[in-house]
């Protein structure tokens, strides 16, 4: 694996800190993902149907709802775009079967510079998001930065238990 990632500043400001922790989770699930074949992308652990392959794609996924869609009001683009998400609503999670490492790092490493990119273009973290939800008032910048930290640190922990189990790997 990898050299670990950069810890979080010890004192940051708000937004420093929020960009930081969500930026250090990024590169920990990544490292969890790199190095391994297809098929260690595809191994589970006990009865979850949860993979590596699938964590990453899925995150992918959730960088472009959360920023493209949500923050701008912009459709998403392929392969999302693409999907009956009514028919197939773990398409992200399963169809990462069918994929490379490469191609899903790939997927993963653009949408998270694609987000970075959006959101240097918000000066206030108060701004609202375009698309407002079914329910409900819009979320706020700050809201979905918080909600995006929590949703890496919890795949990071299942990651942890899937590497963990393909080769022992620990850490992070």
């Amino acid at each position: 694996m990898s050299l670990p990632p950069t810890d979080p500043t010890e004192a940051p400001h708000g937004r420093q800190g929020l960009e930081e922790f969500l930026d250090y989770y990024r590169a920990v699930v990544r490292r969890k993902v790199e190095g391994l074949e297809s098929s260690d992308l595809n191994r589970t652990v006990a009865t979850s149907s949860l993979t590596l392959g699938g964590i990453i794609k899925h995150l992918s996924l959730v960088e472009e709802i959360w920023f493209l869609e949500d923050i701008l009001g912009q459709e998403l683009s392929k392969p999302w775009s693409a999907v009956d998400w009514t028919a197939q609503h773990d398409w992200d999670f399963q169809s990462a079967a069918d994929d490379t490492p490469d191609y899903l790092l790939d997927l993963h490493a653009k949408a998270c510079e694609q987000s970075r990119q959006i959101l240097t273009g918000i000066a206030d973290l108060d701004t609202l998001a375009a698309r407002k939800p079914s329910q409900g008032d819009r979320f706020n910048v700050r809201w979905i930065l918080i909600h995006l930290i929590e949703e890496y640190a919890r795949h990071v922990g299942h990651a942890d238990l899937i590497r963990e189990n393909i080769d022992g790997a620990v850490g992070d």
